[in-house]
C-alpha cells in the first residue's frame, strides 16, 4: 500500500494516473454469499493495508507530538470544520421521541448537496474528475439520514474516503500521523457532536457486547499509540484519574472519556468488552486483538459491509498484486 504514497514532489506536480476512469461507487454486496467477493477484493486489501499502515505510523506517538501538516491536511480539517459549523446552524427540533432528532435530516441534506464541492476544494485541479467518486465516501461517513443512526460502517466509509485521497496522491506517506491525529481525530469530534446533538441511534450495535456503540478505529490506532508506554498499562484506562490526566495525548483515552460522559452506571456493566480488554497485559496484545476483532465483528459482518460502495479506487475485483 505504501507504494501508492511514494510519489515524487508535491501533489501539484504529480501527473494524473494514466487515463484513470473514475466512477460513482455502487453497492456490490447484496446477499450474504457476496461476502466472499469482498474478502478477495482489491478494495478489502487496500482498505486493510491502509488501516495497518496508519496503525504502524502512530505507534508510540502522542496526539500532541510534532508532525508535518501538509496543505491537503489543512483543507480536510477546514472541510470538517464546515460540517461542525452546520451542526450549530441546524439545532435539534422539538419532537416526541427522545432519540433520532429529525433535524439531522436537514443537516444531512446540506452535506448531500455540497459534498462534491467540499471534496473539490481538497483535491488539485487536474484530479477534479475524481471528486464525484471520492465524495460518495464522505456522504456515507456521517450516518444514515433515514434511520438517523451511526456506526462502524459509517466510520469505515470515512477511512475509505481518506484511503481514496491517498490512492489519487492527494495524501502521501509523510502525512500518516496527520491523517490520524489531525483529520481522523477532528472527524471523531464532529461525529461525537452529531451523536450528542441529534441523539443518533447506534447502527448495528451489539449493545453491551460490542466494543463501543459508535466507533472502532480509534481504539485500534489509540492502542497502538500506547504501545511501550513507560507507565500506562491497559489496566489503567478504567481509572478515571488516569483518563482525565492523559486523554489529550491518547485517542484511546478520549474514547473512554466520551463513553463515561454518555453512559451511567458501572463501567464493567455498560462496556463489558472494554472492561475485559483492560485485563490484557500489554498494549501490543490489545492492539493485535482489536485488529482481529475489527475484521471479525465489522469487516466480516454482512449487515455492516452490505452498505459499502465500490468504484475505480476501491474496486470489487479480486486482488491482483
Amino acid at each position: 500500500f505504501t507504494s501508492l504514497l511514494h510519489l515524487p514532489g508535491t501533489s501539484e506536480e504529480v501527473a494524473p494516473p494514466v487515463q484513470q476512469c473514475f466512477m460513482v461507487p455502487k453497492k456490490e454486496i447484496n446477499v450474504v454469499s457476496d461476502m466472499a467477493k469482498w474478502k478477495r477484493s482489491q478494495a478489502y486489501a487496500d482498505y486493510m493495508g491502509f488501516i495497518l499502515t496508519l496503525n504502524e505510523g502512530v505507534r508510540g506517538k502522542k496526539l500532541t507530538c510534532e508532525y508535518k501538516v501538509s496543505e491537503p491536511i489543512e483543507k480536510l480539517v477546514a472541510l470538517l470544520n464546515t460540517l461542525d459549523r452546520w451542526i450549530d446552524e441546524t439545532p435539534p427540533v422539538d419532537q416526541p421521541s427522545r432519540f433520532g432528532n429529525k433535524a439531522f435530516r436537514t443537516w444531512y441534506a446540506k452535506l448531500d448537496q455540497e459534498a462534491e464541492k467540499l471534496v473539490s476544494a481538497v483535491i488539485p485541479k487536474h484530479l477534479a474528475d475524481a471528486a464525484p467518486e471520492v465524495a460518495v465516501y464522505l456522504k456515507e461517513s456521517v450516518g444514515n439520514s433515514t434511520r438517523i443512526d451511526y456506526g462502524t460502517g459509517h466510520e469505515a466509509a470515512f477511512a475509505a474516503f481518506l484511503c481514496c485521497l491517498c490512492k489519487i496522491g492527494v495524501l502521501r506517506v509523510d502525512d500518516q500521523m496527520a491523517i490520524v491525529f489531525k483529520v481522523f481525530n477532528r472527524y471523531l469530534e464532529v461525529m461525537r457532536k452529531l451523536q450528542k446533538t441529534y441523539r443518533m441511534e447506534p447502527a448495528g450495535s451489539q449493545g453491551v457486547w460490542g466494543l463501543d456503540d459508535f466507533q472502532f478505529l480509534p481504539f485500534i490506532w489509540g492502542s497502538s499509540q500506547l504501545i511501550d508506554h513507560p507507565s500506562l498499562e491497559p489496566r489503567h484506562f478504567v481509572d478515571e484519574k488516569v483518563v482525565n490526566e492523559n486523554h489529550k495525548d491518547f485517542m484511546f483515552l478520549e474514547c473512554i472519556l466520551f463513553i463515561t460522559e454518555m453512559k451511567t452506571g458501572p463501567f464493567a456493566e455498560h462496556s463489558n468488552q472494554l472492561w475485559n480488554i483492560s485485563a490484557v497485559p500489554s498494549w501490543s496484545k490489545v492492539n493485535q486483538g482489536l485488529i482481529r476483532m475489527y475484521k471479525a465483528e465489522c469487516l466480516e459482518k454482512f449487515p455492516v459491509i452490505q452498505h459499502f460502495k465500490f468504484g475505480s479506487l476501491l474496486p470489487i475485483q479480486p486482488v491482483t498484486s
